[in-house]
């Protein structure tokens, strides 16, 4: 039987694995070259995966919501058209190199479960991870103590067997009776899971809704964050009022011209893409004791999408581009983002983020770093304010159109005066900006 094996792709920058989401061919059916075979989703895009070849899918190794690394084979295609028949386990069993325990693991997946598939910390486990926790004995409180090598720290099946070759799980309860003998003076006692957060009251018309996967990676996502990193916030208010101006003076042309609006957005990111080149310590990365300080200025947006979530599209060299490659940009990846069109590669590689609260009336907010990264800024809405205005004859009151900029930013790297300076110099761009700009 010739059959080929189908692996998973390299998605995008930094993609390392994948969540099997829907079989669009199950074992037995027919399949042309380039036919979608599986939908998987990475951190917060979904793609589907075409066939490689034309013939009968032989053979699927991994199952709706199990995790599979880059480079894993997923499925076998026969290209003659010979299939054995399948059994039901076949379906999640792992290639014939997997070990036996592995694939006693794989093949319990989908049975009942004691353990959640998200712990205490908001982390989640793959049911191929749970199962094999089960298996060994492994309880959740020990389980999040795994350092995971996945997507966001994520548990992966590597992780948990090169925990238990190195001793853990069945090996502890030896541990934990050999303690008293060493301290006689200490009362013997079990060990005892972590207790499961405890359910929230409900009353009469309370309605459930359970998270979307996308949501629970967000979740994870940010509460690593704020474990990771000790937020500083910085606030700066900056006066706009010749970019108010200048963009009611361009925008009808803008929008004639190219059909789509011209915002604010490629004008904040102009000033901080200048800011990042005067300050590049704030384009950097933390790698352990290391410092990793990035040659490229890539800008992430914050977008939503149509579910609510929110994702976060990059402008790659963001500080190549002019104001009108800036405006192009950030209108084709906000449209993608609204109509589930960005690709891996839209979200990865972000150096930098801004999101602009003010979008929601929000005068300023105090956002989560995106980590990798040191730093977040947020950018709060135009108010038409008075204010004291300076010139050489006095000053007087006049009305101005100001805005507030806060800058969050990793204390471990970022001090406070480099966390100050750099919100106040994109402050400085964006008061000296030209009325007489051309696009």
């Amino acid at each position: 039987m010739s059959q080929v094996e189908i692996r998973l792709p390299k998605m995008g920058e930094s993609v390392t694995e994948a969540t099997i989401t829907n079989w669009l061919k199950g074992v037995g059916d027919t399949i042309e070259m380039d036919e979608p075979l599986v939908e998987v989703a990475t951190d917060k895009v979904d793609n589907e995966l075409p066939s490689e070849v034309s013939g009968t899918v032989a053979k699927i190794f991994f199952e709706v919501d199990e995790v599979a690394q880059v480079g894993d084979v997923i499925a076998l295609i026969s290209t003659n058209g010979e299939v054995a028949a399948p059994e039901k386990k076949e379906v999640a069993a792992a290639a014939d190199k997997v070990d036996n325990s592995v694939n006693e693991a794989i093949a319990t997946v989908s049975g009942a479960s004691d353990l959640d598939k998200n712990g205490p910390s908001g982390k989640f486990y793959s049911p191929l991870v749970r199962s094999i926790a089960e298996k060994e004995g492994i309880a959740m409180n020990e389980l999040e103590n795994i350092s995971g090598t996945g997507q966001g720290g994520r548990v992966t099946k590597k992780d948990i067997f090169d925990y238990i070759e190195n001793g853990g799980s069945k090996n502890a309860p030896a541990q934990q009776a050999a303690a008293p003998t060493a301290q006689p003076s200490a009362p013997q006692a079990a060990a005892k899971p972590a207790p499961k957060p405890s359910s929230a009251p409900l009353m009469e018309g309370d309605e459930i809704i359970e998270m979307d996967r996308m949501r629970k990676m967000i979740a994870a996502h940010m509460v690593m964050s704020k474990q990771t990193s000790p937020h500083v916030t910085s606030y700066v208010e900056a006066d706009v009022t010749n970019i108010w101006n200048w963009r009611n003076k361009i925008k009808n042309e803008f929008k004639a011209k190219e059909g789509e609006n011209f915002t604010f957005t490629p004008i904040f990111i102009e000033a901080i893409a200048k800011a990042i080149k005067d300050f590049p310590m704030i384009n950097i990365t933390v790698d352990g004791d290391r410092i990793i300080k990035k040659k490229n200025i890539n800008i992430g947006m914050a977008a939503a999408l149509p579910s609510g979530n929110l994702i976060v599209p990059v402008i790659k060299n963001a500080d190549r581009l002019n104001l009108y490659g800036l405006a192009k940009k950030v209108n084709e990846l906000a449209n993608n983002a609204r109509d589930n069109k960005l690709t891996a590669d839209d979200i990865q590689g972000g150096t930098y983020t801004v999101t602009n609260v003010g979008t929601f009336g929000n005068v300023m907010g105090t956002p989560i770093i995106n980590q990798p990264q040191v730093a977040i800024m947020a950018i709060g809405a135009i108010r038409k304010v008075p204010a004291v205005i300076e010139t050489p004859d006095g000053d007087f009151i006049g009305i101005r159109y100001k805005m507030f900029l806060s800058h969050a930013y990793d204390h471990r790297v970022v001090d406070g005066s480099l966390g100050g300076m750099f919100v106040k110099r994109v402050a400085d761009y964006l008061e000296a900006f030209d009325v007489n700009t051309k696009l």
